[in-house]
């Protein structure tokens, strides 16, 4: 390893812990979601059994605003799945059985953010992240032939605006007056017009849920594209995603450290626009 490298990974990991020492004191915040809200990565070995090594955008959210982060997100969770322990995921549920997340519960994701919020009634702040997966689950069903994902879209859409709709609903009725930030999704390659329709597909089913209920939504897809626009709109080559475990030079679908950051800055801002 080069020592120009190691200082850099040496600067990372100090930053990291005096972000999480930082998110300590503080109003409740809770953070919901999937592995973007998680801060998950891809093939990271005996990482996984301490979540404390997966910072995602809720750890810099909470430091930047100076809230008490509690993050609830769960790699591989679904819009149904956040409501319904029978519903279909894309692996949360296997994930939970063989690792611990960042907080511990054996509900659902959403029972566990009604207690949590009866039971914490100065939380300040809740994120939502959601939806991914279920579109992740048709890819797959559909090995990603671009004209079956396109047939089932519109159905995994409704699917995801009717259970955000629910989900919203839910987190309001426990009494929570604080703010709730829905987050929506980037391209991973905004130089795709296919691949980016299908999120911004998925980001309008979003947008129509949040505003059915009064809910600001975190524009994160437009806070990519600009930051893609120097690497032509590829949102790997702008370093905002992980490198693949096998190609250093490829991406994952999951956002790199800058890409939390950028996440999280966005988040920020919208709650500080609603305050």
């Amino acid at each position: 390893m080069k020592p120009s490298c190691f200082a850099s990974i040496l600067f990372i990991l100090s930053t990291a812990t005096s972000l999480m020492a930082a998110s300590g004191p503080g109003r409740p915040y809770l953070a919901l979601g999937d592995s973007v809200s998680f801060g998950f990565i891809t093939q990271a070995g005996f990482e996984y059994v301490n979540p404390d090594n997966f910072i995602g955008f809720p750890t810099y959210v909470g430091q930047a605003i100076k809230l008490r982060t509690s993050n609830a997100a769960c790699p591989g969770e679904t819009t149904g799945s956040f409501l319904s322990s029978t519903a279909l995921d894309d692996g949360c549920r296997a994930y939970r059985a063989a690792v611990p997340l960042h907080v511990s519960y054996t509900s659902t994701q959403l029972d566990f953010a009604l207690s949590f919020l009866k039971s914490h009634p100065e939380t300040r702040l809740v994120t939502v992240g959601l939806g991914a997966n279920d579109l992740l689950l048709l890819r797959n069903a559909c090995g990603g032939i671009p004209a079956c994902i396109a047939a089932g879209l519109q159905q995994v859409l409704t699917d995801v605006a009717a259970n955000l709709l629910e989900i919203l609903n839910d987190l309001r009725a426990t009494g929570f007056r604080g703010i709730i930030v829905v987050v929506n999704y980037y391209s991973v390659d905004y130089s795709d017009p296919i691949e980016t329709g299908f999120t911004a597909a998925l980001n309008q089913a979003i947008a129509a849920a949040s505003a059915q209920t009064g809910t600001i939504v975190a524009d994160v897809f437009t806070a990519f594209q600009t930051a893609s626009v120097p690497a032509g709109g590829h949102t790997c080559n702008a370093g905002l995603l992980n490198a693949s475990p096998r190609n250093e030079f490829t991406c994952d679908v999951h956002p790199s450290q800058s890409g939390q950051m950028l996440i999280a800055r966005t988040v920020a801002q919208t709650f500080a626009a609603a305050e």
